[in-house]
């Protein structure tokens, strides 16, 4: 007996719609392998609506005052915590994520970064007055860019969503936001929601796949693409956007060195990097996946972290005891599987290295030592619950290997000499660097990478000043 698949649709100027040409695709989820729902598989005609849409409604949005867009915000995050039950479960079928960390590792931060941004909106200024010029006073206004133009990844859904959207609109500007193909349930909700809040064409939803993305951003209409996703992804949404200039912002691929030195506490260090690196199925840009460990720790390391990868579990998501769920799709799991294929006669497994059962893309914690520094493992993302581990004898070449990789988003030292951390954090070329943490994220501080991992920052001021153009305007005192 088949089961009826669920009807996801697109969300263009305040309704939502099938797509014009009436294609659709079957979205999976992880955790059990099966179709749930179906998605439009959005074309040009969808996109030329959804950028109608929000191009018709930017001119009013950005004369609302700043008062108005943070009431509109502070409305949405209420309303994603009233609604945040639904929203879970949405997010569950989209990633077969564990229920339990859904509701409270996501809905808290998405609601706390919500509500920052209103209050960003209230703080868009410019520098004040002056003359630089007899008789000439210069201002200096911030406006928003316009439409948007927005692609979200898989890896964390309804988050990426409002690292995308939150500032956006706060600013001023209009949103089309794609979801991945893979990933689109929790957004459409999202919209659902928005769309009782916002005015008629503020936020629109397509879904889709790549060619989707890539109708958006070569569109006219949007000023802005902003993109989560892979080195290859943000290549090319540079490259199309380079046809008419259109501004981009890119947060792409890491490869995050966690370098642990000799004088660490290796318990505390092993249990804090083993949830950093494998939570969300290390399915995260920032994951602590590639770990720098120095000489006279290595093997007491590498047998604890080991032992940690043992006790971790993978599974269901009403599992409560697992620690992360599914990869997010075949090809993933694959591509992760992959690397430990073709692993070099001079590495080891020390834990893992296997799929996880035979229904859902589950794939074991795994830890792998003994590698050396150009071997693929080490150079490239797997974007999967798979932590390396490398012995290094100082501090100079804990830096040169660390900084070794083409990526740039992410690092952490492990140390207790203040002074070490404090040149570890200056040589490190990586866009954020923790010191005896890894991962921690707050609305407050920016998010974003150097070299392929893109350029552009999320949550913060600066995250919120991204989506805003600078305006001279000079005015005569004679007049």
């Amino acid at each position: 007996m088949s089961t009826e698949l669920r009807r996801l649709r697109n969300y263009i100027n305040g309704e939502f719609r099938d797509a014009v040409d009436g294609r659709t695709t079957e979205v999976v989820n992880p955790a059990t392998g099966e179709a749930y729902a179906t998605a439009p598989l959005s074309g040009q005609a969808d996109v030329d609506a959804a950028m109608a849409a929000a191009a018709a409604a930017f001119p009013a949005w950005r004369d609302t005052t700043p008062a108005e867009r943070q009431k509109a915000l502070l409305k949405i995050a209420d309303a994603f915590e009233e609604r945040a039950e639904e929203l879970i479960a949405a997010e569950v079928e989209n990633t077969g994520k564990p229920i339990g960390l859904t509701r409270s590792e996501e809905i808290p931060p998405m609601v706390d970064q919500i509500r920052f941004f209103a209050g960003a909106a209230r703080m868009l200024e410019g520098r004040s007055a002056g003359e630089y010029m007899d008789g000439m006073t210069s201002i200096i206004r911030r406006e928003p860019v316009g439409v948007c133009a927005q692609v979200a990844p898989w890896n964390y859904p309804m988050m990426m969503a409002v690292w995308k959207f939150a500032p956006a609109i706060a600013a001023g500007n209009t949103v089309v936001l794609k979801p991945s193909d893979t990933t689109p349930a929790s957004t459409v909700l999202m919209a659902d929601i928005i769309g009782s809040i916002l005015p008629k064409g503020v936020f629109n939803v397509i879904t889709g796949d790549r060619d989707t993305g890539r109708l958006m951003v070569e569109h006219p209409t949007p000023a802005m693409a902003s993109i989560t996703g892979s080195v290859r992804a943000g290549m090319s949404v540079a490259e199309s956007a380079s046809k008419d200039l259109k501004r981009v912002h890119l947060e792409l691929g890491g490869k995050a060195p966690v370098v642990v030195f000799e004088d660490t506490d290796i318990a505390k260090a092993v249990e804090d990097i083993s949830v950093a690196g494998f939570f969300n199925a290390g399915q995260d840009c920032t994951a602590a996946t590639r770990v720098l460990v120095q000489e006279g720790i290595h093997d007491e390391f590498v047998a604890a972290l080991a032992k940690a990868a043992a006790e971790t579990k993978t599974g269901q998501p009403d599992d409560e005891d697992v620690l992360f769920g599914p990869l997010n799709n075949p090809n993933q799991l694959k591509q992760v599987a992959g690397f430990i294929e073709r692993l070099p006669a001079h590495a080891k497994v020390e834990a893992g290295g296997h799929q996880v059962g035979e229904r859902g893309y589950f794939y074991a914690p795994t830890v792998v030592s003994g590698l050396k520094q150009d071997d693929e493992i080490i150079q490239k993302e797997v974007f999967g619950p798979v932590i390396t581990v490398q012995s290094f004898t100082d501090e100079d070449q804990a830096v040169q290997w660390a900084n070794g990789v083409e990526y740039a988003l992410a690092s952490s030292v492990w140390t207790k000499d203040h002074g070490r951390a404090m040149r570890m954090s200056k040589k490190l070329d990586f866009g954020c660097v923790w010191i005896n943490t890894h991962i921690p994220l707050v609305a407050e501080m920016p998010h974003g990478g150097f070299k392929k991992s893109g350029y552009g920052k999320d949550l913060s001021g600066y995250g919120f000043e991204d989506y805003t153009r600078i305006k001279h305007v000079m005015t005569s005192l004679d007049a």
